[in-house]
């Protein structure tokens, strides 16, 4: 069950704005870019989706891992860190897919829009706080007073699912 609500805020949308396999094209460019290690990559992805979405380590590192036995990056470690670099397979790799990989790119930049949302960031902010409150305070929650948080919650929701509606 925790799992699943995890999964809520890293990925707000509730759903990846990847199909499977599509992780690797995204991960190999970046390390194109420069070196890399993994959680430099989710923290960028999260950035570049405005805070909507960070893949998990889940994703990345067995994405990366795939990576380097097929000869597209290399790992090596540095202050403590695993670092990922790309290899000339993997720019071939890269090129041989490029028009896979821009229609890619332009997925994701509609995807995740040029709107302004500052708005949407803070509410999904605000969400994150609210799980993390609950989560901090859990064991020292009894059952009655859980109850009365999952009602606010569902009022709240039944609330939100209106306006969405409108």
């Amino acid at each position: 069950m925790f799992r699943m609500h995890a999964k809520m805020f890293r990925e707000p949308w509730g759903e990846s704005p990847f199909q499977k396999g599509d992780l690797k094209y995204v991960i190999l460019d970046l390390i194109k870019d420069k070196p890399r290690y993994g959680y430099e990559i989710i923290r960028i992805l999260e950035e570049r989706s405005h805070g909507f979405y960070a893949p998990s380590p889940g994703a990345v590192y067995p994405t990366l891992q795939f990576l380097e036995e097929a000869g597209y990056i290399t790992a090596e470690q540095q202050n403590g860190k695993k670092v990922y670099t790309i290899t000339d397979e993997g720019r071939q790799f890269l090129e041989d897919q490029g028009h896979f990989t821009e229609g890619l790119k332009k997925h994701m930049k509609n995807w995740w829009g040029s709107k302004d949302t500052a708005e949407m960031r803070e509410t999904m902010a605000e969400l994150g706080s609210l799980g993390r409150l609950i989560g901090r305070r859990f064991r020292h929650i009894d059952i009655e007073k859980m109850a009365r948080i999952r009602e606010v919650i569902s009022r709240a929701s039944g609330e939100i699912e209106s306006i969405l509606e409108e």
